[in-house]
């Protein structure tokens, strides 16, 4: 079957895309009310694009009504954002989190969530979230039904369990994070395997004997 995107309808262009572009990781994204309240919103275009700066990406659809969702309301006034990862341990609060709670309502509280103040930007953490990046603004790029928020992640805070002894590298048996692949199905990343790229010499071998 052939899609012209040019041509096809937002929805079907949204179930195309969501339906085959995954498992998206999964960020609970946190920020600050002018009233000083938490805010938390869990969102699935999501993803790490550079390590140098290093820069984190969400995409962002405003309401329906068109007005900018909590979310973008305050992270265009204050700059800051986090974003906490989601296991399986988290997975029901992250779903309390999506509701569409009043704006004055703290969701991280609702959700029974453990929190603590970042140390570099004014917004609280997931305390028992695997990991959760402390980030700033680096630039906002707006289009009519999308805003794509390039945060530069300041500061990390990561569950010690969740890394091997020394500290270096992910523990696989612990951090598992769950990822959305379309409507409400979602993954896990409980079954890993090493998959390492043959040597090119070894390759060329191969076409040349016609293999």
């Amino acid at each position: 079957m052939e899609f012209d995107f040019t041509k096809l309808e937002m929805d079907s262009r949204y179930r195309l895309l969501t339906n085959f572009i995954g498992p998206r990781p999964i960020a609970l994204v946190t920020t600050r009310s002018a009233t000083g309240r938490s805010n938390a919103a869990p969102m699935s275009f999501f993803n790490v694009f550079s390590h140098e700066p290093p820069i984190v990406v969400l995409g962002i659809q405003p309401r329906q009504s068109g007005e900018d969702k909590d979310t973008v309301v305050n992270i265009r006034r204050t700059g800051e954002f986090a974003v906490n990862m989601v296991d399986m341990a988290l997975s029901q609060q992250m779903l309390v989190c999506g509701l569409g709670f009043e704006s004055d309502v703290d969701e991280l509280e609702m959700a029974g969530l453990p929190t603590a103040r970042g140390a570099q930007i004014d917004v609280d953490y997931v305390t028992n979230a695997p990991c959760s990046f402390e980030c700033r603004v680096e630039r906002l790029i707006e289009y009519p039904r999308r805003l794509l928020v390039l945060g530069e992640v300041v500061h990390m805070h990561v569950r010690r369990d969740c890394l091997d002894e020394a500290g270096r590298y992910v523990n696989p048996e612990v951090y598992q994070p769950i990822a959305r692949l379309h409507a409400d199905n979602y993954i896990t990343s409980d079954r890993q395997f090493v998959l390492k790229a043959p040597a090119i010499a070894d390759v060329l071998k191969a076409n040349e004997r016609g293999e």
